[in-house]
């Protein structure tokens, strides 16, 4: 049994797994990790000047994790596009991304909450590397929506937003209407 690990990936290294997963597939995106320094580091490389400014405004420039601080580059030009809503935002960084189905902001007028926009991904598991031990494969098995929820957690929103996975046509077992 010389196969068997016992060490676990550290979280800067799950972050960038689900990072790379969520846009794997994004034929506008690359990623070049560097794990090999005191200073971990993923650089997100992009050519359309308005997705970079939407991965700008949505995810952090670093990730503290204990004494060990993932840095997260973003390298583009980025437009001065000003993004008016969740929707719109979640709509430019996940144009040409496979994994996304479509945002929608349903109309609130007369109700006293603030908008609310559901970013929804397309109906699939994700599998991943991550020294899972509770799977012989050592992946983590999840969803798009979870995954989003993660990265984007500490995203200053102009709407309230929520993760969510498009549903499968004809397989809902119930009527697809609010009560």
């Amino acid at each position: 049994m010389s196969d068997v690990r016992l060490k676990l990936s550290p979280p800067w290294v799950l972050y960038v797994n689900e990072l790379t997963a969520l846009f794997d597939g994004d034929p506008q995106i690359a990623f070049n990790v560097n794990f090999n320094s005191a200073n971990p580091t993923v650089t997100i490389s992009c050519n359309n000047g308005d997705k970079v400014a939407a991965l700008q405004k949505l995810l952090p420039s670093e990730k503290k994790y204990g004494n060990v601080t993932l840095s997260i580059v973003i390298d583009g030009v980025p437009t001065d596009r000003a993004f008016v809503s969740s929707k719109e935002l979640f709509e430019v960084v996940f144009k040409g991304n496979p994994a996304f189905a479509y945002a929608v902001t349903p109309a609130a007028e007369g109700y006293w909450w603030p908008p609310i926009t559901y970013v929804v991904f397309k109906n699939c598991v994700v599998q991943f590397f991550s020294d899972n031990l509770n799977d012989c494969h050592g992946l983590l098995s999840t969803l798009y929506q979870d995954i989003a929820a993660e990265i984007f957690a500490d995203a200053v929103l102009p709407s309230t937003t929520y993760f969510n996975t498009d549903v499968e046509v004809g397989k809902l077992s119930a009527p697809r209407e609010w009560p």
